[in-house]
């Protein structure tokens, strides 16, 4: 019989016990198998391939069989590719062999002790058999284990040739050895060995250990090689192995150490684990395995996962694994890792989250079992449900985000109940004011996915769902009428249906809803359809309960609705989020709530349209996928509507978005010609229906359009005419402006041929600026679009300009009353003028200034042109030369002079004059007589300057400031003539419009005209100021405007700018923070050097401290940098030496407790201690800086916290010993002026005696003595009342004791009344009374 086979510690160890006393197989004679030549080494793979086939299974146990095979498999790595697969070939066929005897063995062996056979000599073959069997099985097993374990370290070694380097005549010699082929073949082998029955091969129910460990170890070796893992065949494999050693052959705890170490170090190997895990206990229906490890998991140190981030990861995902392959079992565990949700490890949490939501998904489906059973699982459901919830709230902005995306998978699976729904949708709405983006991009998600998968239908207008509600309750009533308690009261809602005992309820109702759910709707159909809907049309749903049931679905789906329509304002202001993640996911839900039919939705979709300015393109994109999908559609005609309606609808800023982006869909080709078409026919009211308004709409989409392709009004230019200037301007008085906006759109060939065609146009425009055809309101509106566009298309605008300002002077100064006009001018009569007079002054003023405004323009765009055309032909003039080489010579000559002289200069200088001098002409140059605007300039300076006038017609000041406004902005001359008069009209005009002109007006002049408006630079931030909101947020927009395009200089007024960031009006707030936000952008931040300007001023305004504190924390907020930070501590601190006011060491203190300190700034702050030393005596301020060191600890190092301790102990005891002194001087002020008071009433006693003017008496000196015994005594007695009326000196002092400010002292113990009372009266008593003396003592306390 040969010895027996016993698993060595390695491969190696086999030729170290070699002794002749050893009782098991060793190596006696290994073979040199590296020193053979190839052939020889060939013929001896194949004189061991021959005997291992030839021979018995068994052959492997003889010497000389063994040691040959030992020596092949040690230089396995040295064969050829033709002997590795002789030889693996050979084993593995023999093993496959072996493992159908061994399990017949096994049969055999139990039907004989079945039958009762008792032979010895059969008892003795058999038990030599089974020693065979198992010597071979072990011998197998460890020889090809070990051929993977070399094949697999040498596989991916660089020594290995790559195949393509192998010559032809080898290819077919080594395509035979597939070692991806191979590996699977031989692991699978190795796993199918084990699943067969070895009890009676190992002589018990479990292998032999040493067999065990072997197979064991060596598979989680081979789990930590990545490439294994990707060969499906022998991952499956080595899963199958691990899981038949722990489950089939009780080896946890071994496994469970090898799992967890796995886990831990690779994260690779999560998912492999998990897929072994569940197939072990899906085969032997034993989950021993993973729950030893929930176990496991469960009892270590949650601490340990802090320092442990991707321990916990894996550990993390291999929970949600097992959860999602092994829902039931680790549900009936969960209560191991609860705990966890106390640890610190975010992962951890999220994992458990993670965990939770596959349980609540998964493992509770089934509905068979006992109705006891299925009530406990639904409560446990319950459990986690909540648990979920209140998770919502972590600490750990991941974790939040992480439960919000659970609740999506669940609303995705339908794994949330009517009860739970709205409490969900609570939550999620709550979470879209969360701090951190990504917890609001979970929960945007969250509602996107509660209105695709809600259970109340597709329609979610909160009217037909109350509709419908309230006739089933009628039809309830109907139904109960007899029985009190059943009524509508009654009901359950969805409140109710939430809690933790009312599970099956929820399913019941949950089922009932599903049945429902056609009829819920044909209701709310019904309803939104407005029909009325009388008891017996609604549709009957059965008996009393159904009817109940019904009546909590829709009161849960109004519920619902409402919550929906309340994130409204919240996802408005979300779309102004810095985040574009917010945007864009903004933008996708109101999307949703649009189709779903939510209230307020449509309106919040339109303040997107400004979003298209943005400059980061995924929200432009977002934006215009949006309005694509909202407006476009296929077919033209509803296109065509949808955009018109939403131009009729718009405000100016929606409507320049709506411009922009069709400009861009017109340019991509999105805007198609068949949807033009369409517009074009509503316009010309071509399809039936067509209102006047819907026509505006129309041509207003066009001209939009028009603005990235002209060429789209040129087919309809009569049209345009005909009908935006005929019969319907008068129904529409809009379309007539929108008409002239049209001629402005049109392109170069068609305004050509208007200026020698267009005489009829120009007449209309003319007409219609001159005439009173429109309203009064939509007149200013349509004059200024027609005379810009008479700028545009007139070949000589300035005559028809100059007509139109004689007719309009004629209008007003006729003959009749011209004189009498001007004379009541001049005596500055408030009574002169008509309403009609004033309707008319009002607009010949406002033609007048825009005339001369327009003028302007068209003398730049003649400039421009002539400049253009001078560059063009110069350009020409360089490429079209082709000269002779001395002729090139001459030109670059004449060129030279040309320089030199300054001759190409002078040029551009002899434009810029005349262009000069044609701007000056518009108001005050040439002769005034011929000059029209110039000749009203001084009517206009007038006419302002008449302030009762003014404010009897607050139209006819509103038009001639803003009229003056324009000639100032068009002349220097007759701005700084005027700026006086504009700042006092800005300050003191009742009219808020007005002065929000004015304040208007004020930054053109400051771009205009920078150096007049400069000294005027307070007066400016002055309007910040206003008391009304359109001024305050105008004069916002104004001074942003020109700080941040650099065309005002940021001084020492700033502050103003800061104050309104505690605007009353939100916006006006949020405009200041945009500000600043920008502003910090610039350069290295401005607002770093402008703080500690700020401060100053602000500390000495009339602010409230959390005002200034809201206003220091944004503005530090914005700083970034540490090394400003740590400039900003220097600087702060240095503050205190010119500061004796206690406000301002509190607020100074503030700013620095607001600033993010680090090592170095820490280090300055305690450098700085003699600076802010003698600030520390008060109390706020050294909260302040107690507030500093507590962050300067959190971040500190060890070294570096003993030092900040210290200083602590430090600026501690300089509070106290400071705030004794300080108290100790008030004290001695108090005593002082005490002292005083009772010399001057000596002193005047005196001068009273010696005057003789009254005669005192023994009796009043008595009186006056006890007078004196009283108040002394009254000093220890301050509450007892006084009777008699004492002079004004002992008034005083008696004041000035109550007030005095007394130093901590403790009385003597021992001392006799009587000498206290004494020791009292002598000293003034300077000491603190009885109540005094308790309020220091709890203070030092």
């Amino acid at each position: 019989m040969a010895l027996h086979f016993v698993f060595p510690q390695t491969l190696t160890s086999l030729e170290e016990d070699n002794d002749s006393d050893c009782t098991h197989l060793t190596v006696q004679k290994p073979f040199p198998v590296s020193s053979l030549p190839p052939p020889e080494l060939e013929e001896f793979v194949k004189g061991v391939s021959f005997d291992l086939s030839d021979k018995e299974l068994f052959c492997v146990e003889e010497q000389e069989v063994f040691d040959r095979v030992y020596s092949l498999v040690k230089g396995f790595a040295a064969l050829t590719p033709a002997c590795k697969f002789n030889l693996a070939e050979a084993l593995r066929s023999n093993f496959s062999v072996l493992l159908p005897n061994v399990d017949s063995l096994c049969r055999r062996a139990s039907l004989s002790r079945e039958e009762g056979n008792d032979a010895g000599e059969d008892d003795q073959l058999a038990v030599d058999r089974v020693a065979s069997h198992r010597n071979a099985f072990k011998i197998y097993s460890f020889f090809l284990v070990h051929i993977v374990l070399i094949e697999e370290s040498s596989f991916g070694s660089p020594n290995v040739a790559p195949k393509g380097v192998v010559s032809a005549r080898k290819k077919q010699t080594v395509n035979l050895w597939n070692w991806d082929a191979q590996r699977g073949r031989i692991m699978n082998l190795i796993a199918n060995s084990l699943e067969i029955n070895l009890s009676l091969l190992f002589g018990s129910c479990d292998p032999d250990e040493n067999y065990l460990s072997f197979i064991v170890k060596n598979a989680f070796s081979m789990f930590e090689n990545p490439s294994l893992l990707k060969d499906s065949d022998a991952k499956d494999a080595v899963c199958r192995i691990i899981g038949t050693c722990a489950t089939k052959y009780h080896y946890i705890t071994q496994s469970c150490a090898s799992i967890m170490h796995l886990i831990h170090k690779y994260d690779y190997v999560v998912i492999h684990l998990a897929d072994a895990i569940a197939g072990a206990e899906k085969k032997y229906a034993d989950g021993s395995l993973a729950t030893t490890l929930i176990r496991e998991i469960g009892r270590s140190n949650p601490k340990g996962y802090v320092k442990d981030t991707v321990g916990a990861e894996n550990i993390g995902r291999f929970l949600v694994e097992l959860a999602d392959r092994m829902p039931k079992l680790l549900s009936t565990n969960i209560g191991l890792l609860v705990p966890h949700f106390g640890g610190d490890s975010y992962k951890i949490r999220n994992a458990l989250v993670g965990v939770l939501g596959k349980l609540v998904a998964k493992a509770f489906s089934d509905v068979e079992g006992e109705m006891s059973s299925k009530s406990i699982r639904l409560r446990t459901k319950q459990a986690m449900l909540e648990i979920l919830l209140e998770r919502c709230r972590d600490v750990s902005a991941y974790t939040r985000s992480r439960v919000l995306q659970v609740w999506s998978e669940l609303c995705e699976e339908h794994s949330v109940s009517i009860g739970l729904w709205n409490e969900v949708a609570a939550v999620a709405s709550g979470r879209l004011e969360d701090k951190s983006a990504i917890v609001r991009k979970s929960a945007l998600n969250l509602l996107i996915m509660m209105l695709q998968h809600n259970p109340f239908g597709p329609q979610l207008r909160a009217a037909s769902f109350e509709a419908t509600l309230e006739q089933y309750k009628k039809k309830l009533n109907e139904l109960s009428p007899k029985d009190p308690h059943e009524n509508s009261d009654n009901l359950p809602s969805d409140n109710d249906a939430s809690g933790g005992e009312s599970g099956v309820e929820n399913e019941e109702l949950e089922k009932d809803l599903k049945n429902q759910d056609s009829l819920t709707d044909s209701c709310v159909a019904e309803v939104a359809d407005g029909t009325e809907q009388v008891d017996s049309s609604v549709p009957d749903v059965g008996n009393v309960e159904q009817t109940r049931t019904l009546i909590a679905s829709l009161e849960a789906g109004l519920r619902f609705s409402k919550c929906m329509s309340s994130v409204m304002p919240t996802l408005v202001q979300l779309m102004a989020s810095s985040s574009s993640s917010d945007v864009e996911n903004t933008i996708l839900l109101l999307m949703r709530c649009r189709q779903f039919q939510i209230d307020g939705s449509e309106d919040c979709l339109r303040k997107m349209l400004p979003l298209v300015f943005s400059q980061d393109k995924s929200i432009y994109e977002a934006v215009e996928n949006a309005f694509i999908t909202i407006y476009i559609r296929k077919n033209p005609v509803e296109t065509a509507k949808n955009l018109l309606h939403l131009a009729i609808d718009s405000n100016i800023g929606d409507l320049a978005s709506l411009e922009f982006i069709l400009g861009a869909l017109v340019f991509k080709g999105d805007i198609t010609a068949s949807m033009l078409s369409a517009l074009w026919d509503f316009f010309c009211f071509n399809i039936d229906g067509t209102t006047a308004r819907q026509c505006r709409g129309a041509l207003s989409v066009l001209c939009m359009a028009a603005k990235a392709s002209p060429s789209i009004l040129s087919s309809h230019l009569q049209d345009i005419v005909d009908i935006g200037f005929g019969r319907w301007a008068k129904v529409e008085p809009l379309l007539a402006r929108t008409a002239c906006s049209a001629l402005q759109r049109l392109s170069e060939e068609d305004k050509k041929l208007l200026s020698t065609n267009g005489t009829r146009v120009f007449g209309i425009l003319e007409y219609l600026i001159s005439g009173f055809s429109l309203p009064e309101n939509i007149w200013y509106a349509a004059a200024d679009t027609a005379i810009s566009a008479l700028y545009i298309i007139h070949p000589t605008p300035e005559s028809i300009a100059a007509d139109l300002v004689k007719k309009s002077l004629k209008s007003v100064f006729d003959s009749s009353g011209g004189s009498e006009l001007q004379a009541d001018m001049d005596s500055d009569s408030p009574n002169v003028l008509t309403s009609m007079q004033v309707a008319k002054l009002s607009r010949y003023l406002f033609v007048v200034s825009h005339v001369a405004m327009n003028q302007l323009v068209y003398i730049e765009s003649c400039l421009r042109k002539v400049q253009k055309a001078k560059a063009k032909k110069e350009k020409m003039d360089a490429e079209n030369k082709n000269l002779d080489v001395s002729t090139e010579s001459d030109v670059q000559k004449d060129d030279g002079i040309n320089s030199e002289l300054g001759l190409a200069a002078s040029e551009d200088a002899m434009l810029d004059n005349l262009a000069e001098r044609a701007e000056k002409e518009i108001i005050s140059g040439g002769d005034a007589g011929k000059n029209l605007i110039g000749h009203c300039a001084p009517f206009l300076t007038k006419l302002c300057r008449n302030f009762s006038l003014m404010q009897k017609y607050p139209a006819l000041q509103a038009s001639g400031m803003l009229a003056l406004c324009r000639l100032m902005i068009i002349d220097a001359e007759f701005c700084e003539s005027n700026l006086q008069l504009l700042f006092t009209v800005v300050e003191n005009a009742l009219s808020e419009v007005v002065r929000s002109n004015c304040t208007i007006a004020l930054g053109d002049l400051a771009v205009r005209f920078p150096n007049l408006l400069e000294p005027w630079t307070e007066n400016m931030y002055a309007r910040l100021r206003d008391q009304s909101v359109p001024v305050r947020k105008n004069a916002v927009l104004v001074l942003s405007h020109l700080i941040l395009n650099d065309m005002m200089k940021v001084k020492g007024y700033i502050y103003e700018m800061a104050m309104r960031l505690e605007d009353e009006d939100g916006r006006i707030g949020n405009l200041v923070k945009l500000f600043f936000h920008e502003l910090s952008k610039k350069g290295s931040n401005p607002v770093y050097n402008l703080l500690p300007d700020i401060l100053g001023k602000l500390s000495s305004q009339n602010l409230n401290g959390e005002s200034f504190g809201n206003i220091m924390q944004f503005l530090i907020g914005s700083i970034k940098k540490d090394k400003q930070m740590e400039s900003l501590v220097e600087k702060l601190c240095n503050r205190f030496t010119g500061v004796s006011d206690v406000k301002q060491w509190e607020c100074i203190s503030y700013c620095l407790s607001q600033l993010a300190f680090t090592e170095k700034s820490m280090k300055k702050l305690m450098e700085s201690f003699k600076i802010y030393e003698h600030v520390l005596s008060e109390d706020i301020v050294m909260e302040h800086f107690r507030n500093i060191i507590n962050k300067g600890k959190k971040f500190a190092k060890p070294e570096q916290k003993a030092i900040i301790e210290e200083f602590e102990e430090k600026i501690d005891k300089y509070h106290n010993e400071k705030k004794e002194q300080v108290i100790t001087e008030k004290n001695a002020q108090v005593h002082q002026q005490k002292v005083s008071n009772i010399e001057s009433y000596v002193a005047n006693q005196k001068e009273v005696e010696e005057s003789g003017e009254s005669e005192i008496t023994e009796d009043e000196v008595e009186t006056s003595n006890s007078e004196e015994a009283e108040v002394l005594h009254s000093k220890s007695k301050p509450t007892r009342s006084r009777t008699r009326s004492e002079a004004s000196s002992e008034m005083t002092e008696l004041e000035l004791e109550d007030n005095e400010v007394q130093s901590p002292f403790i009385p003597l113990r021992g001392a006799s009344k009587s000498t206290i009372k004494k020791s009292s009266i002598k000293s003034e008593n300077i000491y603190p009374e009885p109540s005094t003396k308790k309020n220091t003592r709890s203070k030092r306390r």
